[in-house]
């Protein structure tokens, strides 16, 4: 029988070494932490500025380049209209922060970053649904710049987010876009 190598020894007094200082409980313990760890990382924070907004304050010319306006509050392309998907609430007796009498405010909201042509800065736009009453029917806008697939809700505006209502509101009628920061 050949004697053991350098590498063999050092290997062998470093796992006794370890052996010797922790029990399988610590290392089950520490495998845990690692586990949940891991299964933490889809809860931290996500970059939420527009990528959208960003390109069109950088003045990039496309075809279907989002042409904002800061005029209008009721037309589709109002700057914080950019990824309104359904009825503007301003058309129905609502306002851009505030639901129509008789509606309620859905708990819920997508985001998007939209850009103002008038100070040239992008904000995070809170899109919330008003409920409780029918589809509003007027001023219906399908914008999507900063849009994301319905697996990532928090940017998806094809969801109807009434579903978090109380009594009878689960009805969709129109969305208000308050501003909650600067992007």
């Amino acid at each position: 029988m050949l004697g053991k190598s350098r590498f063999d020894e050092t290997f062998e007094k470093i796992t006794r070494r370890i052996a010797g200082k922790t029990s399988r409980r610590s290392f089950i313990g520490r495998v845990g932490t690692v586990v949940a760890g891991v299964a933490i990382v889809p809860l931290l924070p996500v970059d939420r500025r527009g990528r959208v907004s960003r390109a069109n304050a950088a003045g990039s010319e496309s075809a279907n380049e989002w042409k904002p306006q800061d005029t209008d509050v009721r037309a589709c392309d109002y700057w914080r209209h950019c990824s309104l998907d359904g009825y503007v609430c301003d058309c129905g007796g609502g306002s851009i922060n505030s639901c129509p009498p008789g509606t309620r405010m859905a708990s819920s909201s997508w985001v998007a970053s939209c850009y103002n042509p008038t100070d040239g800065h992008s904000y995070m736009i809170s899109y919330k649904d008003c409920c409780g009453k029918n589809i509003l029917g007027r001023c219906g806008c399908l914008n999507t710049q900063g849009e994301l697939p319905v697996y990532r809700p928090e940017f998806s505006n094809d969801i109807i987010w009434c579903f978090g209502a109380e009594d009878d509101a689960m009805t969709y009628h129109c969305t208000i876009s308050p501003i909650i920061g600067r992007a």
